[in-house]
């Protein structure tokens, strides 16, 4: 059996080393050959010397040149540079894998032909205080909502996962990734998957090391794209591929809408109060629930919470308003990395 795994890789020196140790430390099942592909959107920052010296070590671990720099080229690029294999396992450049990982999984999915995705937990790493507090803010159901891969402990069935790997027969059924899609493009894959008959498997036993960038600005127009490119993954499939992805947009008009309303009359003054309220004791539950070994980190994650709803819901709405209303194509500052 054989195995290519695709890294999309931009300016990823400080990762990428320890990502490929993890990779070829891993436990294969018997007969399993690995081939290794590093997709890399023209780094200038010493990944690619690092990479070179990466290849001297380890066999079958091949660069390829994402002129375009963009995720799902970076995917494509790396499935079509291996050829027809038997599984595919997609991983990030800051993604560190278990060494179980690759055997569980393809474990899993030979087990049952049913599934046709797998991935692990995340344990995040912190490159600072402000990371420590994205992270934490993050894992928790409040913080990105229930059924979220973040905040699962317990395998079974999911909507999506995190360094996924999948049977190749699984893009010869429904075709690769999409390159229109910057952002979202395994959503959109996702959604396809379970369209089609197949099933997307979160398993507890396998998880992943994962550095979280640590700087507001990147996360919130990180998070606004994810709202925005939500809404034209929707309207290319004429469905709302996930129910809790409406609560951020839902929160934001009421948020803008309730300051006029409470005004009105005692019973809106009233509801909006109440509505807030709730919000601010849930920021505090999750927020004192996650930091109780380090207080310190308290209101930071009590920022994190507000940033990632209201970047993601405006992001939705503007997908809405450009998308669905104005039936226009994605802007081309939306196609922009935002990390």
């Amino acid at each position: 059996m054989k195995l290519t795994i695709v890294i999309p890789c931009r300016n990823e020196n400080p990762f990428i080393r320890e990502c490929i140790d993890a990779i070829y430390a891993c436990d294969l099942p018997s007969g399993v050959e690995i081939s290794v592909f590093i997709v890399d959107g023209l780094s200038d920052d010493g990944t690619l010397d690092t990479i070179k010296e990466l290849q001297q070590e380890y066999e079958n671990l091949h660069l390829v040149v994402n002129e375009k720099q963009l995720t799902p080229y970076a995917f494509n690029l790396g499935i079509y540079a291996g050829g027809k294999v038997d599984f595919i396992q997609i991983v990030g450049a800051r993604h560190i894998l278990s060494s179980n990982y690759l055997a569980k999984s393809i474990e899993i999915i030979t087990r049952d032909p049913s599934i046709w995705c797998v991935g692990g937990a995340i344990k995040n790493e912190f490159l600072n205080e402000t990371s420590q507090s994205i992270a934490k803010a993050m894992s928790t159901t409040f913080g990105m909502g229930l059924g979220n891969f973040r905040t699962l402990d317990k395998s079974g069935f999911t909507d999506t996962v995190t360094s996924p790997m999948y049977p190749y027969s699984v893009f010869e059924k429904i075709g690769f990734f999409d390159e229109e899609l910057i952002r979202n493009q395994d959503d959109d894959f996702n959604y396809r998957v379970a369209k089609h008959g197949g099933k997307i498997f979160f398993e507890a036993s396998i998880h992943l090391k994962y550095y979280v960038r640590g700087n507001y600005k990147g996360l919130w127009r990180q998070f606004y794209q994810y709202g925005y490119w939500k809404v034209f993954v929707n309207k290319k499939h004429s469905a709302v591929t996930t129910y809790r992805q409406l609560i951020p947009p839902a929160f934001v008009i009421f948020a803008v809408g309730s300051i006029p309303l409470l005004f009105v009359n005692q019973l809106f003054l009233i509801l909006g109060l109440s509505i807030w309220l709730l919000y601010i004791l849930m920021a505090l539950f999750f927020g004192l629930k996650v930091t109780k070994t380090n207080i310190t980190l308290f209101p930071k994650v009590l920022i994190t919470f507000p940033l990632l709803h209201f970047s993601y819901g405006l992001g939705y709405l503007n997908g809405i308003l450009q998308f669905v209303v104005l039936k226009k194509k994605p802007s081309d500052s939306a196609k922009q990395l935002s990390r």
